[in-house]
This record gives structure tokens, C-alpha cells and sequence, in this order.
């Protein structure tokens, strides 16, 4: 099943659905806005009932699993539950860290000032990040981010915490989008009466990997989601200006 610019099937068998999203598509209906799209109510209107065994942001593209049953629903939430999943995202952010890889164990809570953020705070829960850098960029890094823990927001906070924001995030960094003027600078030429418009103008954060053990074969099982269009047209043009 593939709907363009929403989600893509990654796989598929009797207990399983793996999905590919889309950057701005919800994983569950909106609380207050249930008639948004979203991953759950567009794999219900094609499959019946699945079950939720995980999520994303909704400005975070990428993998996602879903149950085809309660049996393997329970299986999957206990694997999440006891931190037998693995899960690997590529986050493109602003500079480039210290160390070429490291961990980032700070605990992370909500922002008791802006509702809906989190912030780095000692009482808040465990929150476990690894990173290394997989290649560097003029004002930019690409980072490989595997999460221990599953905080809300976690690596965008972390990866803030330690100097190196996401590249495109409206919250915690307060850009909404990459230029390709920015990244070409002198090179750069708008035509007359041209407007530019940024290559991507989405939170710069995918999941690309997630791992777990079959719910029925036990057998380990590892998927993984290629990057969308605009993510790789922003690498494509920080690899040949960058």
C-alpha cells in the first residue's frame, strides 16, 4: 500500500504492519481535532482494527509498527516496555558535536513555563541518548541517534542539550526551514522576481531503523525506511556546496 506524500508499506504478514511516514502526518487521531489525518485511521480503513504499538512526533518522518492482533500487541509493547527494541534515526542538526560519538544521560521532564516542551531537569525521568557522527557539513553534521529510552521530544532536547540542535525545529530551535542560499552563499543566485522557498521546511529528524524480536517466530527482525525526497535534497546540496 503506498499513498503518496502520507505513508509507505515497508512490510507485512499475519501479525505485523511496518510503515514508512511521512513528515506532518499524526500517528493517532488528535484529541481535539479528530478528523486530521493520521497513520492509525488510514491502515483501520484498509486492514479493520490495528493495534498501536508505538509512535512519532508528528513532524517526524519514518519507521512505524503496528498489530494486526492482541496477542502480538502485547508481545510488541512488552519488548518497548523493557527496552529490547532498538530504534535508530538519522537527525541532521546545527554544527557538529564535540566527539565524533558519545552518549547524552541527562533526564528530561515537561517545561513547567511552555506547556508542551520539554526542558533538561535532574528530578525529571532517565533519559538515555547515543549519537555518532556519520558525516560533516559546512555549519552542519548529519548524526546516526539511537534512543535508550523513549521521553517525549528526547533527542531533540538532547541533541540541544549538547550544542547541536536540530537543523529545522520550529520549538526548540526556532527555524522553520533550510535555504539553499544558506548552504550555497556566494554561489547562490535568485532570478528576478523569483522567490525562494526553503529546500525543507520540516523537523530534520527520521526514524530510520527499528529492531525486534518476532512476535510468533521470535525471529529478530530489522526494518528500515529510506529518507524522503526533501531530506534528501537537502543532503544532496550540502554534499556538493556543504
Amino acid at each position: 500500500m503506498k499513498r503518496k506524500g502520507q505513508i509507505e508499506l515497508v512490510y507485512e504478514d499475519e501479525t505485523l504492519l511496518i510503515v514508512n511516514k511521512a513528515s506532518g502526518l499524526l500517528t493517532l487521531p488528535d484529541r481535539f481535532r479528530p478528523e486530521l489525518p493520521n497513520v492509525k485511521d488510514l491502515l483501520n480503513a484498509k486492514y479493520g482494527q490495528i493495534w498501536v504499538v508505538h509512535r512519532l512526533d508528528k513532524d517526524t518522518s519514518g519507521i512505524l509498527c503496528f498489530a494486526k492482533n492482541e496477542s502480538a500487541h502485547r508481545d510488541l509493547s512488552l519488548q518497548f516496555e523493557n527496552r529490547t527494541v532498538g530504534k535508530k534515526y538519522l537527525a541532521l542538526v546545527q554544527g557538529s558535536p564535540i566527539q565524533e560519538e558519545g552518549e547524552i544521560d541527562r533526564a528530561i521532564a515537561p517545561n513547567p513555563h511552555h506547556p508542551g516542551k520539554m526542558i533538561i531537569l535532574k528530578s525529571g525521568k532517565p533519559s538515555l541518548t547515543l549519537y555518532k557522527k556519520v558525516e560533516a557539513f559546512k555549519g552542519y553534521s548529519l548524526l546516526e541517534v539511537e534512543i535508550k529510552t523513549g521521553r517525549t521530544h528526547q533527542i531533540r532536547v538532547h541533541l540541544k542539550a549538547i550544542g547541536c540542535p536540530l537543523a529545522i525545529d520550529p520549538i526548540y530551535h526556532e527555524n522553520e526551514g533550510i535555504l539553499l542560499s544558506a548552504i550555497k552563499g556566494r554561489s547562490y543566485h535568485l532570478g528576478k522576481d523569483q522567490v525562494e522557498r526553503p529546500l525543507m521546511k520540516r523537523l530534520s529528524l527520521h526514524a530510520m531503523q527499528l529492531s525486534f524480536d518476532h512476535p510468533v517466530s521470535k525471529e529478530r527482525m530489522v526494518f528500515e525506511g529510506p529518507l524522503h525526497k526533501d531530506f534528501e535534497a537537502v543532503l544532496k546540496q550540502l554534499r556538493k556546496w556543504g
